[in-house]
């Protein structure tokens, strides 16, 4: 049986667009003036803080502005979408969709990935090692062009001249005060929004941090001894209190960057291993490394009963098929033009060996991970679209 001390051992506690010329030039590497009341994270006592940027601390004023934006179309080229329009609070700021769609009705190739306490992420998107800041990263769906997602390169003059009107200008005053509208703003505040996207308020925290011995059923207890176990390997990939090994905080310092590939594919074309489809090859796309095939970041599980479809693709549907996925080790697809056996994928992570897994058991885990479900994150007002 595997207690609260053994979880805090197993590590509960420890745990493509960098070049937009004209964007960057607008961002200041100057501390913004804000309010110099301490910003309150909604953070339970013992839990590290994130870090931040030293030229974007947190403030209620940024977030204010930042959740304005977030949920405004006004931000897309043709006024079709905004950010929630892929990150919706009712699936943890993730969509129900096998792949993203773009505001101009373009299919992306990767699931949109929740927002889940994105505030403590060592990276961002699914397989970038670059990627390190929500600043940078956001510039992405912004400015992106190869898929476009809100397409604003060539209509920035446009864009950003709807936010310079009088339900904005007092909320951007308020935010970085005697400072000109502008992209870096824009950022910077939904940056701080997305940052304040805090879930540790579920059952499983109520057991393991707060000393309730009847947050959990105990299915669930079985099936989180089961997550911890050595057999099944899960907390490697998915440990710490935010449940994923890419987790930085203000007392982790450590540069974790750990990217993994899983098995999903091995594509065989005339008795020849090619690895994952050309059309996604993960972190080997940027480090052009061909160890690097297939390895994608492991996502948080927080709250991961409402975000379905899964993986970087979301080509797996529901949870009981995630765990028989890892169960056989990988994944043999026989048919189609991505036919092959990830099972034996030369570059899978030694950690995906297969486990055997009884009727019993998977229901025991499905019950556990349920356990990570945050039931007043997903509903909080101050995440949610509402006009203050």
């Amino acid at each position: 049986m595997i207690n609260r001390g053994v979880l805090l051992a197993k590590g509960v506690f420890s745990t493509i667009i960098l070049t937009l010329i004209f964007v960057l030039s607008l961002v200041s590497c100057d501390s913004n003036k804000t309010s110099t009341l301490e910003y309150q994270w909604s953070i339970p006592q013992g839990f590290p803080k994130p870090q931040l940027p030293a030229n974007n601390q947190m403030s209620d004023e940024k977030v204010t502005l930042g959740k304005r934006l977030f949920y405004d179309k006004n931000l897309s080229f043709n006024q079709q979408q905004s950010c929630e329009s892929c990150h919706q609070q009712t699936f943890a700021f993730a969509e129900a969709k096998v792949t993203s769609v773009g505001t101009s009705g373009e299919s992306h190739r990767r699931n949109a990935p929740a927002l889940v306490n994105i505030a403590y992420n060592k990276t961002l998107t699914w397989a970038h090692d670059g990627l390190t800041s929500l600043e940078q990263q956001i510039l992405i769906p912004m400015f992106g062009e190869s898929p476009i997602e809100l397409g604003i390169t060539s209509y920035d003059a446009e864009v950003l001249a709807r936010f310079k009107t009088a339900e904005y200008l007092p909320l951007f005053r308020a935010a970085f005060p005697d400072q000109e509208v502008s992209f870096d703003l824009i950022v910077k505040a939904l940056a701080s929004f997305v940052r304040s996207l805090i879930s540790l308020n579920a059952p499983f925290d109520r057991y393991a941090y707060q000393g309730d011995d009847n947050a959990i059923s105990p299915s669930a207890l079985r099936g989180m001894n089961l997550f911890f176990s050595e057999k099944l390997e899960c907390h490697h990939c998915h440990g710490g209190f935010n449940f994923t090994q890419s987790t930085s905080h203000e007392k982790q310092l450590i540069d974790r960057r750990p990217f993994h590939n899983t098995g999903l594919y091995n594509i065989q074309i005339e008795n020849k291993s090619i690895g994952y489809p050309e059309t996604d090859v993960g972190l080997a796309e940027i480090s052009t490394l061909a160890r690097d095939n297939g390895r994608f970041r492991a996502p948080t599980l927080r709250n991961v009963e409402v975000t379905a479809p899964y993986m970087h693709d979301g080509s797996i549907s529901t949870l009981p098929e995630v765990l028989d996925f890892y169960a056989a080790g990988g994944r043999k697809i026989s048919e189609g033009s991505y036919q092959g056996d990830g099972r034996e994928n030369p570059l899978k992570s030694a950690f995906i060996k297969g486990f055997e897994m009884s009727a019993q058991d998977k229901n025991d885990l499905i019950n556990f991970l349920k356990t990570l479900t945050d039931e007043e994150f997903l509903s909080n007002p101050a995440f949610s679209q509402s006009i203050e």
